[in-house]
This record gives C-alpha cells, sequence and structure tokens, in this order.
C-alpha cells in the first residue's frame, strides 16, 4: 500500500500521472485510495474479470474547481493493470451492468465506461444547464483518465459510437495528451447547422427507390389519415399514462414528430432486408399505426419518452447541431413549420440559441491536427451523412457495406476490417511485460448498449 499510496498522491489535484507510476497492489485498494472515487465491487463479475461501480467528485464548472460539484458514474471492468486501458464514452446514460465495447474485446483489455454530465443520477442538484458543454465534458473524462492513470499505466484508447464517438472526438481535441488513439463509430459532424442538404442528398439515393417511395407513402397516408391516428395514438397513451404538455405541447404536434422521424428512424435501424416489412400505402389504419409504432415509437415523443434525452437535445441545440431535412414528399401536409430541430424536443426554459464556433473549432483541429483517429461509418445510416473528415496523421475513416447505425469494424470489407484491427493494436500495444491470456467474446459482449434507442 506504500506504492499505491505514492502513486495516488501523484493525482492529488487530478494532473496526469507518468506511465511509471504504474503500481502493485489490489485494485479495489488502489481505487479507495484515490481521491474522490466512491468504489463499489460487484460480488458476481464476469469471467475473467473484475468489476466495479464508481462515482467521482466533479466540478459543475471545470473553471470554478472549488465550486459546486456533483458525482458522476463509471463502470470500471478491470482485466489486469498491464493491460490496455479503453476510456468508453457513452454520451448518454451509463448501463449498470457489464459489457465489452469492440475495442477492449480487440485489444482484451481493461474498460472504464462514463456517464456523460447532467444525464440522471449524474447531474449537480440544482443543475445550471450553461455548463453543459463540449468543454466541460471532456474535461470531467480528462480528471478520470488523470485519476486513474497511476494505476493503469498501459496504453490508453477512447471510444464510443454516435454521441458517444463525438464525445470521445471532443475529449482527444481538448485533451490530446490523454489517450493514445480514438475509435470513434458512427460519429456525426455537423459542421453548419443549417446547412443539412447533405442529408437530402441521403435520403433520396439510400437503399432502392422502391423501399424509399414506400416509406414515403406510408408517411404521407399517415398525415392523411391523421384523426384515424391521433385516436390509435390517444388510446395508446392513455393505457400508457403518455402525456405531452410538458416538451411537443399538444399529441397532434408529438404524432407529426413521429411521422417525420420514421424515415430516419428506419435506416438508423434496419436493413435493405427490411424493405419488406414496409406496408403498402392502402394497408388498414391500423397496420399503418403499428409500422410506425414499430419503427419510431410513438411513445417517444410523450413527456415520459423523451424527458430522459434533455441533456441531448439541449446540446444539440446549443452546440452539437442536429439534421433538418426538408421533407418534400411531405409538403402541404405538415402543420408545424421548424418542427424538426433539437428545441422542439426539450422544455421551454431549456431551449437556447445555438452557437456557430464550437464545431467549426472541432471539424478543423480533426482535419488539420487531429492524429490517432479511427473513424467506422455505415454506409446505410442517416448519421453518416455528415461524416468526420480525419487528417493524414495516422488516422483513418471507413464504411461499412450495408451497415446500419450499429455499424462496427467486424461489419467492414476484409481487407478494411484487417486495416483497422491492425491500426487499432499498434495504438494500444501492451508493455512487452504483460503476460494475460486472451478471452475468447462471450455473452458478456452482446450487453454492449452501443447503439441508444434515440436519437443518436
Amino acid at each position: 500500500m506504500v506504492a499505491a499510496l505514492c502513486a495516488v498522491a501523484a493525482v492529488l489535484g487530478f494532473a496526469p500521472a507518468p506511465a511509471s507510476a504504474a503500481v502493485r497492489g489490489d485494485v479495489a485498494d488502489l481505487l479507495r485510495a484515490v481521491p474522490g472515487l466512491t468504489v463499489t465491487e460487484s460480488p458476481t463479475p464476469p469471467e475473467g474479470y473484475r468489476f466495479f461501480l464508481l462515482t467521482i467528485t466533479q466540478p459543475v464548472d471545470h473553471r470554478e474547481p472549488r465550486g459546486a460539484a456533483f458525482e458522476q458514474r463509471f463502470q470500471l471492468l478491470h482485466r489486469d493493470t498491464a493491460r490496455p486501458m479503453v476510456l468508453h464514452t457513452t454520451g448518454y446514460n451509463m448501463p449498470t451492468t457489464a459489457f465489452r465495447s469492440e475495442p477492449t474485446r480487440l485489444v482484451d483489455g481493461n474498460q472504464i465506461s462514463v456517464e456523460q454530465r447532467f444525464f440522471s443520477p449524474s447531474r449537480p442538484d440544482p443543475a445550471d444547464w450553461d455548463k453543459l458543454t463540449i468543454w466541460q465534458a471532456a474535461t470531467d473524462h480528462h480528471r478520470i483518465v488523470a485519476a486513474l492513470k497511476g494505476i493503469y499505466a498501459a496504453k490508453w484508447v477512447s471510444t464510443g459510437a454516435s454521441k458517444g464517438g463525438m464525445t470521445s472526438v471532443y475529449h482527444r481535441r481538448f485533451y490530446p495528451s490523454d489517450v493514445d488513439g480514438v475509435v470513434a463509430y458512427v460519429a456525426p459532424n455537423d459542421v453548419l447547422n443549417r446547412e443539412d442538404s447533405a442529408y437530402d442528398r441521403f435520403f433520396a439515393t439510400v437503399g432502392t427507390a422502391q423501399c424509399r417511395s414506400a416509406l414515403e407513402a406510408v408517411q404521407r397516408e399517415a398525415l392523411l389519415r391523421r384523426p384515424e391516428m391521433i385516436a390509435l395514438y390517444q388510446a395508446a397513451a392513455e393505457a400508457g399514462g403518455w402525456t405531452f404538455s410538458d416538451v411537443l405541447g399538444s399529441i397532434d404536434r408529438a404524432f407529426e414528430m413521429t411521422v417525420l422521424d420514421t424515415g430516419w428512424a428506419f435506416w438508423q435501424y434496419s436493413t435493405i432486408d427490411d424493405c419488406a416489412t414496409v406496408p403498402p400505402s392502402t394497408a388498414p389504419t391500423a397496420d399503418l399505426y403499428a409500422f410506425l409504432d414499430e419503427v419510431a415509437g410513438f411513445s417517444f415523443y410523450s413527456d415520459q419518452g423523451i424527458t430522459p434525452y434533455a441533456p441531448y437535445y439541449r446540446q444539440a441545440a446549443t452546440q452539437l447541431g442536429w439534421p433538418e431535412p426538408r421533407f418534400p414528399h411531405l409538403r402541404g401536409l405538415t402543420r408545424y413549420p421548424g418542427l424538426y430541430q433539437a428545441n422542439s424536443s426539450l422544455p421551454r426554459d431549456l431551449r437556447a440559441r445555438h452557437q456557430l464556433l464550437p464545431m467549426i473549432d472541432i471539424d478543423l483541429w480533426v482535419r488539420t491536427q487531429g492524429a490517432n483517429f479511427l473513424f467506422v461509418y455505415g454506409a446505410n445510416d442517416p448519421w453518416g451523412a455528415e461524416p468526420f473528415t480525419p487528417s493524414r496523421r495516422d488516422s483513418h475513416s471507413y464504411t461499412a457495406p450495408n451497415a446500419n447505425h450499429g455499424a462496427n469494424i467486424a461489419a467492414l470489407t476484409p481487407a478494411d476490417r484487417e486495416a483497422a484491427t491492425a491500426k487499432l493494436l499498434s495504438w494500444a500495444t501492451p508493455q512487452p511485460t504483460a503476460r494475460v491470456a486472451p478471452l475468447a467474446p462471450g455473452p458478456l459482449d452482446a450487453a454492449d448498449p452501443r447503439m441508444q434507442r434515440r436519437p443518436l
């Protein structure tokens, strides 16, 4: 424990500890010696691992480190301190069950998975929503890395998917020395929020003409049958206890948002093979309703469904941007111009103006200075319509053919898969002294919560 306490001293104040500060001792004792951490170990960890649920005390405003604070949750899947560490940025809530992201499996390493600030329960009380920025969140991750590098002194790689992938990019932008490489899955890059023509081009070309026409016909017919659809929606709302007054404002607005979202949600989660499930526009109203509910989910745009995602929509409104296709096939059928935007999905007191510069800064840095990036996109994923363009500084972008928002390295072509895996392993090469037998993929990997239901 003397060695452990020496390592802890290196991270007091959460300045990054040097690799030479690696310590020996029971990992639970080492973790409990780190200031600001609470540590709970699972009595039934996955085979080959130890599993911890932790919190770390974070400043609400990192520019005022002695001001208000909150507890941020993260989990640790511990393999061996000599193995690489994968920092998994969820971008949303943190799952409380153990899972291995794809990079963790490939490097056979340890994994941290962090809950994004302001997602409950990692939310200050009271919540100053102006402190929900990409820099504040990146600094959350920086302090976690600094706190644990004295224990895990091997290579570090960060990863995340969708909003989690965006989060991993932002973290590296502000703290490029924290990790040795980044694997960002299906991460959108909305540089200029008002310029959304890329999404219109995507929906004009994705899949087959027949499938696109069938989806558009279903959306049109749903709006034409609005009274009948609303009656079914109202019955479901009464049965489920859904309300609409706090966010969208009415069930009619929530219905229209769901219809607008149907094409997007279909390509985000489905494949070209699922085109066969699209009903004809002449189908009974109950069948059309069931299809929309299966694809887009009528419950999501209720107060109960959408409120947990307020931190995402607030970030989209202020900094991240949001996609806003033109929906030309629905002209004359919609009632609420400008409905399909981030502020529509927020309570009035959380709505805010968009800031132009943050995403321009991120995009320029990734294109010109960012190093050791590996981006993975799905060819049929609408979120990939505006991708990141990596620099030539040992950075790469791959697209998985026919893949949706669940695209990963395994879905790439054989040549791309081999190249991407080799690159990841080169960044995460463990210390030569490490001697840990690899684990084959198992049930632990099936719990990967990378794909959030909505919206990123």
